[in-house]
């Protein structure tokens, strides 16, 4: 690339960017390790569906590969805009049209969850639809830490990758054995133990746990874990940062979730009358309200549970989780929208990943063309040399782990067929 091109390289759109990125930075073989889980080729990569978005919004689906180098061949002759990774066949799925549709079918796909920002639209007041920042990203650490607690507590899953989708979400790639090869009946299962929040837009009241109980029933040992981990983002993000009760529409949607109507109505007008006052001090004025209800204070203590978790528990899109076939965009793609790269998340430092931040598709060439021109050197590692360098060794490390895992299940499956 010549430096004519530099007041080209943030345009996303371009392919002489993107195919730059494809060529010089794109981590094919770590990401082939990913989803191959050896460093042979396995059904695990060539039985397995590519979907690329190419010129003029193109969509080709059923590409499949057969090793990590032909896949690379292939994404900079064709330059996709995108592409997503979707579940591994019986068979490859370059040759589906000479298939009977018998021959044909899903077999495995890790188990993924999708986060978008524009679900908490109806209580996030810094930021809307396609936008997010730091402030609303507190939704997000909540709902990974949520999520990564239950998945790993509850089901015993230990290789989770989440992944920035590039401008307002978090995607999470589950890949254990046991995760990929869930059924659909199994996933839908597993998706309607984890979801809680339901109901669109239009609906005040989204969690209802307690009234599903029997009377008197403690909740569910999971749900009140969540609650506990949950309570200080909420303080934090929804009362502090949010200040989601503060206008009129934030507190009536909070005083429709109470189950003394009277309390109701009375904290209606003293906040009608006090119109400055910030969403902590009308939470504490709905806690001390407690006392002089009619209500019994065990239905206040579950409403007040359920008010929480409506705000900061996870509002995951279900349908991308409950299907095998469902295909996802892949990790370390250019969002052509932001231009910025999928990158992967430390959950465990969620807090501080700031989603302003992340490396662009033009920072990062630009990154590349400061390099001094060494006679020789391996462009295999350019990315090495980037800001792109920290999440590709993420990406690795979680891949040596999956490797791990795939050698210890063959060593002990040929010391049973020697043991006779």
């Amino acid at each position: 690339m010549n430096s004519s091109d530099l007041s080209h390289l943030d345009d996303a759109s371009n392919p002489h960017v993107t195919r730059a990125y494809y060529e010089r930075l794109y981590p094919f073989k770590q990401m082939y390790q990913f989803y191959n889980g050896d460093i042979v080729p396995t059904r695990q990569f060539t039985n397995r569906e590519f979907a690329f978005t190419v010129k003029d919004d193109i969509y080709l689906r059923y590409l499949s590969f057969s090793t990590w180098d032909d896949w690379k061949k292939e994404t900079l002759r064709l330059n996709p805009s995108r592409f997503e990774i979707g579940a591994v066949y019986t068979a490859r799925p370059r040759d589906k049209k000479s298939l009977a549709p018998s021959a044909f079918k899903t077999k495995e796909r890790e188990l993924v969850f999708d986060i978008d920002m524009t679900d908490y639209d109806d209580i996030r007041t810094c930021a809307a639809g396609k936008d997010i920042c730091q402030q609303c990203w507190g939704f997000v650490v909540a709902a990974m830490r949520v999520l990564d607690t239950v998945l790993r507590q509850d089901f015993g899953y230990k290789h989770l990758l989440w992944v920035f989708s590039g401008r307002r979400g978090i995607h999470c790639w589950v890949s254990d054995p046991a995760a990929r090869a869930l059924t659909d009946e199994q996933r839908k299962a597993l998706v309607g133990y984890i979801e809680v929040v339901r109901g669109g837009a239009h609906q005040a009241k989204k969690v209802h746990i307690s009234q599903n109980l029997p009377k008197g029933a403690p909740w569910h040992p999971a749900l009140t874990r969540s609650y506990e981990d949950l309570q200080a983002c909420f303080k934090d993000t929804v009362l502090e940062q949010q200040d989601a009760f503060r206008d009129d529409a934030g507190w009536r949607t909070l005083l429709t979730l109470l189950p003394d109507p009277v309390i109701a109505k009375e904290l209606t007008d003293r906040w009608t009358a006090q119109p400055g006052l910030n969403s902590h001090r009308k939470f504490d004025m709905v806690r001390a309200s407690i006392k002089k209800s009619t209500v019994a204070e065990h239905i206040w203590n579950s409403a007040l549970r359920e008010v929480v978790l409506q705000y900061v528990y996870p509002r995951i899109d279900t349908e991308v989780s409950k299907h095998q076939n469902h295909l996802l965009k892949a990790p370390f793609c250019i969002h052509p929208g932001t231009g910025k790269v999928c990158v992967p998340v430390d959950v465990s430092h969620a807090e501080d990943f700031d989603p302003s931040r992340v490396p662009t598709i033009g920072q990062l060439l630009r990154e590349l063309e400061s390099l001094p021109a060494v006679a020789g050197a391996d462009t295999a590692l350019d990315w090495s040399k980037t800001s792109l360098a920290p999440y590709i060794t993420m990406l690795e490390k979680e891949s040596e782990q999956i490797m791990a895992e795939t050698r210890r299940v063959k060593r002990e499956a040929n010391s049973r067929s020697l043991d006779f």
